[in-house]
């Protein structure tokens, strides 16, 4: 079993870094588009770790994450989600 996380550092808007655990990096080959759900091991009052969802933007050597704001992104994410919740 291997127990090495992989940690990714983001940068803030105040521009401090945050390390954040990678669970997850795919993309939809039809819209070119790359998304990565990470969490920083926070759990919320239920017990349960919040995991966040972004889109990997690259521009040239640069990589940002951006919000998924359309709905039907979100649609397909959802179902990659239950497709791997299944097969655990």
């Amino acid at each position: 079993m291997n127990d090495k996380k992989n940690v990714m550092v983001t940068v803030l808007p105040d521009g401090t870094e945050e390390k954040v655990e990678v669970l997850l990096a795919f993309e939809f080959k039809d819209n070119n588009k790359e998304y990565v759900i990470y969490t920083k091991n926070e759990e919320d009052e239920n017990g349960n770790v919040t995991i966040y969802i972004s889109n990997v933007v690259k521009d040239g050597d640069k990589v940002s994450l951006t919000t998924v704001a359309d709905d039907s992104e979100w649609t397909r994410i959802k179902n990659v989600l239950r497709e791997l919740s299944k097969s655990e």
